[in-house]
Parts: C-alpha cells; sequence; structure tokens
C-alpha cells in the first residue's frame, strides 16, 4: 500500500471515497428521499458527501502547493468533483500519473 504521507496519495484516497459518497448521494439516498419518503438517507449521506467535499478540496490545494500545479489542472480537479463520476475521471487520468512521475 502506498505512502499516505505524500499530498498527492491523501488526494488519491480522498478522490474516491468523495466519488462513491456522490454516486451513493444521487444513486441511493435521494431515490429513498423522493420514492419511499425516506429523507434521512439524503441527511446521513448528504452530511458525510459535505465533509468529503471539503476533505477534496483541502487536499486539492495540499497537493497544489507541495507539487506547484499550475492554476488551469487545479480548476479541472475542482470542477471534476462536481460532477457525479469526476473525481474517478480524476484519479484515472491526472493523479495516477502525477503519482506515477512523482516517484
Amino acid at each position: 500500500m502506498e505512502s499516505f504521507k505524500s499530498p498527492l496519495n491523501r488526494l488519491r484516497v480522498v478522490a474516491f471515497w468523495e466519488g462513491v459518497s456522490f454516486l451513493v448521494l444521487l444513486g441511493v439516498a435521494m431515490p429513498l428521499k423522493y420514492l419511499a419518503g425516506w429523507p434521512l438517507a439524503v441527511r446521513v449521506v448528504g452530511m458525510a458527501h459535505g465533509i468529503l467535499f471539503i476533505l477534496y478540496v483541502v487536499a486539492v490545494f495540499r497537493v497544489v502547493r507541495h507539487h506547484a500545479w499550475p492554476w488551469r489542472r487545479t480548476a479541472l480537479v475542482l470542477v471534476a468533483s462536481l460532477l457525479p463520476a469526476g473525481p474517478f475521471v480524476v484519479e484515472a487520468k491526472i493523479l495516477r500519473a502525477e503519482a506515477k512521475s512523482a516517484r
């Protein structure tokens, strides 16, 4: 397992869990709220997703500071977090390549 001391590796982990939480929010919690009348699902999953989103943004700025990312890449990674599968694409296309070049 890769070290979590690296800001880039921490971002990769947070990106994965933030993406999972977003998909669970949209695919499970929202239907439970609107189709089954169970609003607690959105409250719980939404809170978890909100915390993970904040951690994602903080992790992105730590990587920016540590790896001196250009603003265009930073903006792309931040905007991707607003799309349902965005963090997975970012991890596969940007973060994985960045981790390989950092080794």
